[in-house]
């Protein structure tokens, strides 16, 4: 049997829309084997599609015929800690899991360059599935088809605080809120930022973080719909957090912190407990001790 461990991602990471992503220490498991027929089943009690409809299989399904050999029935077994609809990367993991998975069931002819280019051919954009494959911090882009990124690994001196609700958001919605055009001086405000916020992760220079993950592009229309989501940030904001951003298209809010920011988290949780008790929308939210995953997708 082949066991894949595919970690959580946060992408975006404020102004770099598409094009930045960083992993997180929570990992989806999916065990594969070869079968005498389809069987698809979770070990969790997670709903999952249990047919040819399922993501993991999917992803499976294309990398196999990318390598042009015949689709052999599989046994799948799912593990789904990363919560679906959050804005995690629950179905990047779901891609890169079925690629890898597949992968090494054929002796691993593909390169992890061939695996991540299938994974964005397969999402759409790299900005998930390049950190859920590569780990750490990762910066993407797409270009004429071909995958471009550069990984750096993640200070352990950060820690993640992730701020989730109890409702799911479809990136469908949340995408579908987004204007069509924006003002070229939104534009600049974007990719000024996202530059910066590369090289605050590249230098170690962390401070910067605070201006590098404001946003002019999705954020402030994607908060409408996240009920509670403007006083999660500025709770985590007056609580010292070095960023705060939307992770992903939502619902989440993932705030940074330092690890030396001991009281940060017993904090967060004080007052959202408050929040719950006074039936507020924020309420709705628990945050996640969470800490950077540099190593990646892994085939065990």
């Amino acid at each position: 049997m082949i066991t894949v461990k595919v970690p959580a991602t946060s992408a975006n990471v404020g102004a770099g829309f598409d094009a930045l992503g960083l992993a997180l220490n929570l990992f989806n498991t999916v065990h594969f084997e070869l079968a005498e027929e389809l069987s698809i089943s979770s070990t969790d009690g997670t709903s999952i599609p249990t047919g040819t409809d399922n993501l993991v299989y999917r992803a499976a399904k294309e990398t196999f015929e990318f390598c042009k050999r015949p689709v052999p029935p599989m046994r799948i077994l799912q593990e789904n800690p990363i919560p679906m609809a959050r804005g995690l990367g629950s179905s990047s993991a779901c891609i890169v899991a079925g690629i890898l998975g597949a992968n090494a069931l054929m002796g691993s002819p593909l390169s992890s360059h061939e695996m991540l280019q299938l994974a964005a051919a397969i999402e759409g954009h790299p900005d998930n599935v390049a950190p859920a494959l590569l780990g750490g911090f990762v910066a993407s882009v797409m270009d004429e088809g071909n995958v471009y990124s550069v990984k750096k690994e993640i200070s352990t001196q950060l820690e993640f605080a992730a701020f989730v609700p109890d409702f799911p958001l479809l990136t469908e919605e949340s995408r579908g809120v987004l204007p069509k055009t924006i003002p070229y001086k939104d534009a600049v405000y974007n990719l000024s930022r996202a530059a910066l916020a590369t090289a605050a992760f590249c230098d170690g220079d962390y401070q910067l973080l605070q201006v590098a993950t404001k946003d002019a592009m999705h954020q402030s229309y994607r908060l409408g719909l996240i009920p509670g989501g403007e006083e999660i940030f500025s709770m985590a904001r007056e609580l010292g957090a070095l960023a705060v951003y939307i992770s992903g298209a939502g619902p989440t809010i993932m705030a940074v912190v330092r690890k030396s920011d001991e009281a940060f988290f017993a904090s967060a949780n004080q007052w959202l407990c408050e929040q719950k008790q006074k039936a507020s929308p924020s309420g709705a939210f628990a945050v996640h001790h969470l800490l950077a995953a540099n190593h990646g997708a892994v085939v065990e």
